[in-house]
């Protein structure tokens, strides 16, 4: 007999981080809402069962919730909560035009009523204003009935390449399990390295644009988690910065940064530049945070004079290469660098899937 296929609703959803990883969890991807055009081209591709909008959330209604996701057993996403403030008073906390779209989160699960419901927000959420933003969600949620638990998670203790700390936070409806979400069952993974994750495309440097296909074999759990079935590799196509930009890199050893340029080689004497100016990643440890461009040249490669290619940062990022993105090269840059890593969303889904599963237990 086979097993309940629980479906998952991903609001917020971008090009599909967290559903990524719920996917590997064994979850079914029921749909995706995000305002970005690209993102949600990228989500369909790569769910094509789902039932995929781009458009604003808040002209999605009640009536367009039930008929696509009535039967959702997790909602999960990442709403922006800036407005939750002690000095916002409560009955202006709606109002707020910073807190519409946590609202509209809210609505979705009054309509559906999930089992469980996940949220991803940054770590600051957790202590800011003495911790008032946390405190007003938990009572909110509650009142849906859900017990709330929540924690501040590294990413690289689950496998991802990549130092990244995200506040998560888990509710489990009352009427289905009267517990609350356990972070310490969590299942821990060895970290991986920037070495493990993009070591193996380096022989691609001086190969022209296009598809690739790696003829080594996969020599690592990370590795063979990676490929494709056929060992192809997309968005690898190799493009240098500016001369004076890779005369300042050059200067740069594993692990720097900004301060191991010359002085004479910067157009201004500034001495405030953020740490991660210029940072180059050192291969035998994680990556710092991936962000969501590279105008700002924050992490270069850890032996070529280069930012990392999408591939390479998707990969940091614990993207399998079977997923594809959508859009220009700057868009696909922007869509990974706001993505949750997957494998994170597929340890808090796993844990996840057996609360479900254990339901008629």
């Amino acid at each position: 007999m086979s097993k309940k296929k629980y479906k998952v609703l991903d609001l917020f959803c971008g090009c599909g981080g967290i559903s990524e990883g719920y996917s590997l969890a064994g979850f079914e991807i029921a749909g995706g809402i995000d305002f970005n055009e690209d993102a949600t081209k990228t989500f369909k591709h790569n769910f094509k069962k789902a039932k995929v909008y781009n458009l604003d959330i808040t002209i999605f209604n009640n009536e367009l919730i039930a008929k696509n996701y009535g039967d959702v057993d997790v909602i999960v996403g990442g709403p922006p909560c800036q407005g939750f403030s002690s000095a916002n008073r409560w009955q202006k906390e709606s109002e707020d035009p910073r807190n519409k779209l946590f609202f509209e989160y809210i609505r979705f699960v009054q309509q559906i009523h999930p089992k469980v419901i996940m949220i991803e927000n940054v770590r600051g959420l957790l202590t800011r204003d003495n911790g008032y933003a946390i405190n007003r969600i938990q009572e909110i949620l509650g009142v849906e009935e859900y017990n709330i638990a929540y924690r501040v998670l590294d990413a690289s203790e689950y496998g991802v390449p990549q130092n990244r700390k995200r506040a998560i936070i888990v509710g489990i409806r009352k009427d289905f399990k009267d517990i609350s979400f356990n972070f310490d069952k969590l299942e821990k993974r060895d970290k991986t390295t920037v070495e493990d994750a993009i070591g193996e495309l380096y022989g691609f440097e001086d190969q022209p644009e296009g598809k690739k296909v790696i003829i080594t074999p996969a020599d690592s759990p990370l590795r063979r988690f990676y490929r494709t079935k056929d060992n192809s590799i997309l968005d690898h196509d190799i493009i240098y910065p500016a001369d004076k930009v890779q005369e300042r890199i050059k200067y740069v050893p594993q692990g720097g940064n900004w301060q191991n340029v010359p002085s004479e080689l910067w157009p201004t004497n500034r001495k405030n530049r953020h740490s991660s100016a210029y940072k180059r990643l050192d291969p035998k440890t994680q990556s710092c945070t991936i962000d969501t461009g590279n105008a700002h040249s924050n992490y270069f490669h850890p032996i070529y004079h280069r930012i990392p290619t999408i591939r390479e940062s998707a990969r940091l990022q614990s993207f399998p290469d079977s997923f594809e993105f959508i859009g220009t090269r700057g868009s696909k840059y922007r869509q990974v660098g706001n993505a949750v890593p997957p494998l994170l969303a597929k340890a808090i889904a796993d844990l996840i899937m057996k609360l479900l599963e254990d339901e008629n237990n």
